[in-house]
């Protein structure tokens, strides 16, 4: 199973370019506190995974991301290794799409955090579309790797997000 391709590419200032996001909603402004308290309250227990994200919205530190990450292989039941041959898969299938490296252009990291909540979302809703538990992971890795390297692109690092 391949990423799915619209088609449609949006182009940023870096020359990067992804799919198209309109239409697919956007999971970055999604209130992630007040979803998790009626996951609580439906459930019994907050979703860990969407805590550590809006913990990444609120201070921009990317270990939240590496909380978030260890969660999502827990879920999964992987361990490290399966999770690099697996994010290995869907950077091959990102650079038949895109180019090698494209992504390393430089993308803004609120970008790779709507993408990750919307695959979670559909990985969690059982949708068998794509590969949602490798996206996940490979937008968790790539917005880790942009904020240590390209600092510029967090826009959650020293900014006041509501809280």
């Amino acid at each position: 199973m391949t990423i799915k391709d619209s088609g449609n590419r949006r182009t940023f200032e870096s020359g990067a370019v992804r799919d198209m996001a309109e239409g697919k909603g956007r999971c970055d402004l999604l209130v992630l506190k007040e979803f998790n308290k009626i996951h609580a309250a439906f459930c019994g227990h907050p979703c860990y995974f969407l805590g550590y994200i809006d913990q990444f919205k609120e201070d921009g530190e990317p270990n939240a991301l590496i909380r978030a990450f260890n969660q999502m292989l827990e879920e999964l039941d992987w361990n490290y290794w399966q999770a690099m041959l697996e994010v290995a898969v869907h950077f091959e299938e990102g650079a038949v799409k895109y180019g090698d490296d494209n992504w390393k252009k430089g993308i803004p990291v609120n970008v790779y955090i709507d993408s990750c909540i919307r695959h979670y979302l559909k990985y969690k809703s059982g949708m068998t579309d794509e590969r949602h538990d490798r996206a996940v992971l490979w937008n968790l890795v790539c917005c880790m790797w942009t904020c240590n390297n390209m600092p510029e692109l967090n826009v959650y690092a020293d900014s006041e997000v509501e809280k």
